[in-house]
């Protein structure tokens, strides 16, 4: 699925979805992403039929390393 848009309404379009391995157990902030796509589809865990984010692969992978470098800290 290829998709100039930067999130879609329905996750459920997406397959495999897996757990972030940043999420916390107990706290209820868990985001999952779906592997096998050009774009990478983020979703809150808590509403797996809900919308996900859709990111390119480039500014996934600058998402992810903000976070392991703590840039984006509350």
């Amino acid at each position: 699925m290829v998709s100039s848009r930067r999130y879609v309404a329905d996750s459920t379009l997406f397959t495999g979805w897996f757990k972030s391995s940043y999420s916390g157990g107990d706290q209820g902030e868990c985001l999952e992403a779906a592997r096998g796509y050009a774009s990478v589809p983020v979703r809150d865990s808590k509403a797996a039929d809900g919308p996900a984010v859709v990111f390119s692969a480039d500014g996934w992978s600058s998402f992810v390393t903000a976070v392991k470098s703590g840039r984006l800290d509350a």
